[in-house]
């Protein structure tokens, strides 16, 4: 199987986007490191603010943090193979992006368990799985939305 020149350029997006999530895995974005921005921003936008509140806001914010970067990782695999024929066949399309970006959160998250201040976690997996399944199908329903306009030619406006 031969991969076209156009497929491979699409997929220079995806893979910096997941080289950042790399490094994101890192120490660097430990939830002791974000804690140490998040809570004197909480305390200050919320005065007065319990701890255990502080702490479901930071679950909160870190939780939705891995729904949105897998989101984007599956909608710009997603992007890449609609460079193929996939996009005639929205499932497969949607499957390829959503396997791929669900294998490399099962990745990532292994690759946290080799830093102290990380851990990796299989609920993580299924956060990131279902981040990737809202963008593979967000990526699916735009690729068959201008499909359908190029094929019929743009709407005209009224007004």
């Amino acid at each position: 199987m031969r991969i076209s020149h156009r497929v491979l350029r699409r997929s220079i997006p995806a893979l910096l986007w997941a080289g950042l999530i790399f490094v994101g895995s890192t120490d660097l974005l430990s939830a002791g490191r974000t804690a140490s921005f998040l809570t004197p921003f909480l305390r200050w936008l919320v005065p007065g603010i319990q701890d255990e509140s502080i702490a479901t806001v930071r679950t909160v914010i870190r939780k939705g943090g891995h729904v949105s970067e897998f989101a984007v990782l599956a909608a710009l695999v997603a992007w890449a193979g609609s460079g193929t024929r996939l996009d005639d066949r929205g499932r497969r399309l949607f499957a390829g992006a959503w396997l791929v970006a669900t294998a490399y959160a099962a990745t990532d998250e292994w690759h946290q368990t080799f830093y102290p201040s990380r851990q990796g976690q299989v609920t993580d997996v299924a956060i990131d799985s279902c981040g990737a399944a809202l963008g593979a199908a967000m990526a699916v329903a735009w690729a068959r939305r201008r499909r359908s306009q190029t094929e019929v030619g743009p709407v005209p406006r009224h007004g």
